[in-house]
Order: structure tokens, then C-alpha cells, then sequence
């Protein structure tokens, strides 16, 4: 009975498709309608600084310590600190985007919310599902990471030596990670826990971060040398090519700062904390990054930096061998502030994504004792803990950077849209057309970089999407209604910026990212059309009845009242 209800519901997917995959909900549905079907409300606990905490900690995770050597050795030279002040540019354009939205719609649902308001549920449906991918392989492959460091703390040189071998088991899936797995129950029951003790636990580890990060900065100023910026080869050995190469690559270093919108129902003041959190967030973190590179590159020249664990290899260069474990203890604790704030966004994001209806609504309850998305907690802790077990580093981290830089992309043709047709009402073909062919230019540029083609080229492309873009800021009126809101100045040039980097970001990814990132689209696609489409169509289909039953009660009532008098 029930499996021919199903196949009678799927026969209609056609037209239940039509209906729903570009049908956009208020900003105010999403605040009350659509909030309440988690029952209880989270507790609005956290302030400016807990966000600020929160962001600074999701992204002073392992990157830089990973990153900053080989890119200074090979691609850049010592002109890194120039590409992590470039790579910082991009995320403070794509955390632009993200502030204003997080002003307009503060929900918990984050990227997904945003565009789901503005191109539809499907988009917001295929940018949630990509930023869970993001989250659960990127959880999985830092927990991993925590035991080698882990294991490094305590001078044990082998990344392994912590790990269990079995035998019969595939190659990378055979070294069994048990520390990895303990860590992400114990994050797991404090974050079920509550919200705010959380911030407050990351609050205290990012503070001692911060401090072991200025450790390392004043190391290197104080026994570094200014020659071993200009010799040899000069300050940027590897050119303007090499600077750019490398921003791409350190630009991995900065994601984690969009965390900070899924905490917004969660704020005492939404509109005027969540711009201090995020915009705040990225700042700092970019200050930080630049005087960690400028510093690796001040004590020892750039071609005898040791690619692998480059920072513990200079100390033990300079006779600090206690260094190279408090390095290990230090980024030990960055992993665990940047876990926990990964955590914590991702419950958040699956929440609100069963709030409608996209995945079975277990997901989207709220406890009304914690104020915290359990369910949604629990069920992505086991996900991440079981890849965590299994699967080496390698083998996850190609898909998290493609899914996170598709993200940022699509927040940022959002906020054009938005800005250009939803608010000041104009024709949306204009708006649509700019897009389409600013995504064009910006991938022709990016593809002529990477085939080295000669500079006219480049230069020409780049004129082309210069002059497009003041044609349609000169012919497409932007109309600012709400004085009293955040937004982004000087529109539509940093969402243009930020579309344009994320698609040249995009294109220095390896093939097989794309490959498994086409694995993963089809399969959600596949779940969308098979589950979610019914779902959200049932859910609307239900919402309208009981609007209707509503309106009839209430002119009966009317009657009644009008027979009495």
C-alpha cells in the first residue's frame, strides 16, 4: 500500500519538479514559517567576541603549517606573505557577501538559506548538500591530522606510530585512527551539550592558539634576517606568476569563516554582531597568516626551507629542538578549535536543511533543554568518525576545496541578483546575462593563466570584464531601500572580484577533484529528484491546508461575532 502511494506520488515528479526546484521562500518565511518546524527555538547565548572567537578558530586550523613551506620552496619565494595577503583579499570579498546576507536572512542555515531566497530550492539544496560533503570529509581528514601532531608533541616522528595496521584491509583504508575517533565523540558530546559552554571551550583554545601562533612570529623576528628575503634570487624569485600560483594554493588556508553565519539565530544581535564576527574573523586571521609566512622566510632563505613540517624543521635548524614539539602541541590545539567550530556549523546546516523538508525531518528537531540540533549533532559525528577510522588524508581532501569555492561562488552571483533584481526590482534577464558572461571571462582568463598563454591575452580578457562590469553598473539602476541594513559598499565590484577569484581558484584544482565532485552532484541530484522534490512539495501541500483551515476559522469567527452584536 504504502509503495504504490510512493510510485503514484513519484509518476507526478515532472510536475512537482516545475513547481518547487526554483521556488524561493521570504526572507520572513525563513525567520518564522519555516523555523518553527524545529519545534523549540535555539537560545540566543553568544556575542560579538564569541563570534569573533568562533571565526578565528575555524580557520587557524593545520593549513598554514602545511602549506607555507612548500609554497615558499617551490612557487612563490619569500614573497608568500604576498600571496596569503592576496588569498586574504579574496576571502574578505567572499565574507562580504556573506555578512550582508547573514544581516538580511539571520538564520542558521547559512549558504543555503541565502539561495534558497534568491535562485530557488534547488540551488540552495545542491550548495547545502555540497557544504555537508565539505564539512563531514574535511572534519574526517583534520581529525586525522590531530593524531599525527598529536604523536609529534610527544617526539615520536612516525605519523603512524599512532594508528593501528590490519591486515586484509585496502591500501588506504588500513591504518585504523582511534584517537581520531575519540577526539570527535568527546567534541560531539559537548557540542549536544550547549552551544554557548562550546563557544566558550573554543574561546579559551583560540586564545592559546593566537598565543602560540605569536610565539612562532617573534621567534622569527627576533632571530631572523632581512637578507634571507633578497637572497638568493631576490624577493619574489618565482615572478608575479609564482605570487599568484601560490595565493591559490594558501587561499585553502582561509575557509572556515562561514561558519560564523550558521550561529545567527543564535546571536543576541544579529545585524550588528555578525558583521564584527565575520569581517572581524578574516582580519585578524589574515594579519596572523602574513607575519607566520613573513617570519618562516626571515630565519632561513627560501630554497632551504624544508618542505614537510617546515616550521619544526627551521627550529631544530636553529638548535630548538623543544620547538619543534610545541609546535606539534600548538597545532594540536588548532585542529581542535577549528574541528569544533566545524562541528558546530555543520549540525546547524543539516538542521535547516530538514527544516525544509529536504531530507526526513528528524534532522531539523531542536532539544528544548540544550537548544542545540541533536539529531543532526549525533548523526554527522558517527558519519565523520567512521570516515575518520578508515580513510587516510589523501584520499578525502581533492573534494573539500571544489565544493566550498562552488559555494562561495554561488553566495556571490546571489548577492548581485539580489541587490540588482529582487531589491531594486529590474528586469532579471540583464542581471542574469551579466552573470552568464562574467563567469565566461573569468574562466577564459583562468584558462588562458593556466595554458601560460602570452600577456595580451590576459591583459585583453581582463579589459573585457573590466569594461563589462561598468556597462552594467552604468545601465542597470541599484536602488538601496533599507538605509538602516549592512551592505556591501561599492556594489557590484567586490562581488564581481569574488566571482572572478573563486572561478580562477577553481581552476587550479586537480582533474580527479572534478571527477568525484561529479560523483557526489549526481548522487544528490538522484536524491533530490527521488526524495526531497516530494518532500518539500507534501510539505507546502500541508502548509496551504492548514493556511486555508486558518482563514476559514477565523471568518466563521467573524460570523459569530457580527450574529452576536
Amino acid at each position: 500500500m504504502v509503495f504504490s502511494t510512493y510510485l503514484q506520488s513519484f509518476s507526478k515528479t515532472p510536475q512537482k519538479l516545475k513547481k518547487r526546484m526554483l521556488a524561493t521562500w521570504t526572507p520572513d518565511q525563513e525567520l518564522n514559517k519555516v523555523r518553527l518546524r524545529s519545534g523549540a527555538d535555539m537560545k540566543r547565548k553568544l556575542t560579538w567576541y564569541d563570534l569573533v572567537a568562533l571565526g578565528v578558530g575555524g580557520m587557524l586550523g593545520v593549513g598554514v603549517f602545511v602549506t607555507t613551506g612548500p609554497v615558499a620552496r617551490k612557487t612563490s619565494g619569500p614573497s608568500v606573505f604576498i600571496s596569503y595577503i592576496i588569498a586574504a583579499i579574496s576571502a574578505l570579498l567572499s565574507s562580504l557577501c556573506y555578512t550582508e546576507f547573514s544581516v538580511d536572512v539571520p538564520v542558521a542555515g547559512g549558504a543555503f538559506s541565502y539561495l534558497r531566497v534568491t535562485f530557488g530550492e534547488f540551488v540552495g539544496y545542491f550548495a547545502g548538500a555540497n557544504i555537508l560533503m565539505e564539512y563531514v570529509l574535511s572534519n574526517a581528514a583534520v581529525s586525522r591530522s590531530f593524531t599525527e601532531y598529536l604523536s609529534c608533541a610527544f617526539g615520536r616522528n612516525d605519523p603512524n606510530s599512532w594508528r593501528v595496521h590490519v591486515h586484509g584491509l585496502m591500501d588506504g583504508y588500513n591504518m585504523l585512527d582511534f584517537s581520531a575517533v575519540a577526539l570527535i565523540i568527546v567534541l560531539t558530546i559537548c557540542l549536544c551539550h550547549s552551544t554557548k559552554e562550546s563557544s566558550m571551550l573554543n574561546l579559551v583554545m583560540t586564545m592559546f592558539h593566537v598565543v602560540f601562533f605569536g610565539f612562532i612570529i617573534i621567534a622569527g623576528f627576533c632571530n631572523g634576517r632581512v637578507e634571507n628575503l633578497v637572497k638568493p634570487g631576490g624577493i619574489a624569485p618565482y615572478g608575479v606568476r609564482g605570487i599568484l600560483d601560490g595565493a591559490a594554493i594558501v587561499y585553502f588556508s582561509y575557509i572556515g569563516y562561514d561558519t560564523v553565519s550558521t550561529m545567527a539565530e543564535e546571536i543576541r544581535n544579529p545585524s550588528k554582531t555578525l558583521p564584527v564576527g565575520i569581517v572581524g574573523s578574516v582580519l585578524i586571521v589574515s594579519a596572523l597568516y602574513c607575519l607566520m609566512a613573513l617570519s618562516l622566510c626571515l630565519l632561513v632563505p627560501y630554497n632551504m626551507i624544508p618542505e614537510g613540517a617546515s616550521f619544526s624543521a627551521v627550529f631544530q635548524q636553529m638548535g630548538w629542538k623543544w620547538a619543534s614539539n610545541v609546535v606539534g602541541a600548538g597545532a594540536c590545539l588548532g585542529i581542535v578549535a577549528s574541528l569544533l567550530v566545524a562541528m558546530l556549523g555543520q549540525a546547524r546546516y543539516l538542521c535547516v536543511i530538514g527544516r525544509a523538508r529536504l531530507v526526513p525531518s528528524w534532522f531539523a528537531q531542536v532539544h528544548p533543554t540544550t537548544g542545540t540540533p541533536l539529531n543532526a549533532t549525533i548523526v554527522l559525528g558517527i558519519c565523520q568518525a567512521s570516515i575518520a577510522l578508515f580513510t587516510e588524508l589523501d584520499i578525502v581532501i581533492e573534494m573539500i576545496s571544489i565544493g566550498t569555492l562552488l559555494v562561495f561562488y554561488l553566495v556571490s552571483n546571489a548577492l548581485i541578483f539580489r541587490r540588482y533584481v529582487i531589491l531594486s526590482k529590474n528586469p532579471p534577464l540583464h542581471t542574469l546575462f551579466f552573470l552568464f558572461l562574467l563567469s565566461c571571462t573569468s574562466f577564459a582568463f583562468s584558462l588562458a593563466w593556466k595554458l601560460k598563454l602570452q600577456w595580451w591575452n590576459l591583459l585583453l580578457i581582463a579589459t573585457l570584464t573590466i569594461s563589462m562590469t561598468v556597462i552594467f553598473q552604468y545601465l542597470v539602476p541599484l536602488v538601496v531601500r533599507r538605509p538602516d541594513s549592512w551592505l556591501v559598499p561599492f556594489m557590484p565590484w567586490p562581488a564581481t572580484i569574488s566571482i572572478f577569484l573563486n572561478v580562477f581558484l577553481m581552476t587550479t584544482l586537480k582533474m580527479v577533484a572534478y571527477k568525484r565532485f561529479g560523483i557526489w552532484a549526481g548522487f544528490i541530484t538522484i536524491f533530490y529528484v527521488i526524495y526531497g522534490v516530494h518532500s518539500t512539495y507534501r510539505a507546502e501541500e500541508i502548509m496551504e491546508m492548514v493556511v486555508v483551515d486558518n482563514n476559514v476559522n477565523t471568518q466563521q469567527t467573524a460570523k459569530v461575532e457580527i450574529q452576536v452584536l
